[in-house]
């Protein structure tokens, strides 16, 4: 009995059609124009809370928006994409996301997400998430996508289990984060999940 085959991903180096479109946002990449919405959030002390960065200073965030202008291709595992989120109807920048390929031999990858707590409350950052999934499943044909938060970031638990997200982990002090012992949590979606998903939100239309 033969053993059934993956889908193949799509040949590397793999960039996608800009702007990905929602329904209201659209997902595209970062110019240096972009420097003064992004650094406004990334100064923000309750936005880098519970990230690895921040706040940044517009030095930092000057460098901060030239890696990210730079990603937007996957060539090869550990390769990221980071897209800045912006309102169709208005053209403003809330935020921007990260998509990871974490690995082609396994097809994993990841997601990350950063907003203005001044735009939050619409939904534009599930949308847009939503959006990175659709991109990691439907193109790339991955077998799983995860997201890492620390363990006190409720909002953003909330925003990945609104997605279809499980909670699959949970490390106790697994990192050393702003001068204390963080614990890290883990959520994952398999492509099976997401192919119930879609096909329970098309029923429901």
């Amino acid at each position: 009995m033969s053993t059934p085959s993956a889908p193949e991903t799509p040949p590397l180096p793999y960039t996608p059609a800009y702007p990905i479109r929602t329904e209201r946002l659209d997902l595209r990449p970062v110019t240096p124009d972009d420097f003064a919405a992004i650094h406004a959030y990334q100064r923000r002390p309750e936005v880098c809370r519970y990230l690895y960065w921040g706040p940044l200073d517009e030095a930092a965030s000057r460098a901060s928006v030239a890696a990210k202008a730079a990603r937007t291709t996957l060539r090869e595992s550990g390769d990221l994409l980071q897209l800045a989120v912006v309102v169709r109807d208005s053209g403003t920048l809330v935020g921007d996301v990260t998509f990871v390929w974490k690995s082609s031999a396994h097809r994993q990858g990841g997601i990350g997400y950063v907003f203005h707590p001044d735009h939050a409350g619409r939904g534009y950052a599930t949308e847009a998430s939503r959006a990175l999934l659709e991109l990691g499943f439907e193109e790339l044909h991955l077998h799983r996508i995860q997201a890492e938060l620390d363990g006190r970031n409720t909002a953003s638990a909330r925003l990945l289990e609104r997605l279809g997200m499980r909670r699959e982990g949970h490390l106790r002090e697994n990192e050393f984060l702003d001068g204390e012992w963080a614990d890290e949590v883990v959520y994952a979606m398999l492509a099976r999940e997401w192919r119930a998903q879609r096909e329970e939100r098309a029923r429901q239309r």
